[in-house]
């Protein structure tokens, strides 16, 4: 499965959830280590999900960079 995530960058690291998984949360000092941590926190979400016999939620999340006028 591939879900989409987003990541911010903070003052002093980066911070990423995944909208189609709620509480999936990461953080990391740098864009590799927040990408690292998400998906270590997602593959434990979905165990998570798995054990409680929970449904896993489809990604339904779409991504995409909209270019606008400089002004």
């Amino acid at each position: 499965m591939k879900y989409a995530v987003i990541i911010e960058k903070g003052p002093n690291n980066y911070s990423a959830y995944v909208p189609d998984l709620p509480g999936c949360v990461s953080t990391g000092k740098t864009l590799e280590a927040v990408e690292r941590h998400i998906k270590e926190a997602i593959e434990l979400h979905l165990k998570g999900l798995r054990e409680e016999g929970l449904p896993i939620p489809e990604p339904s999340t779409h991504c995409q960079y909209i270019e606008t006028a400089r002004l």
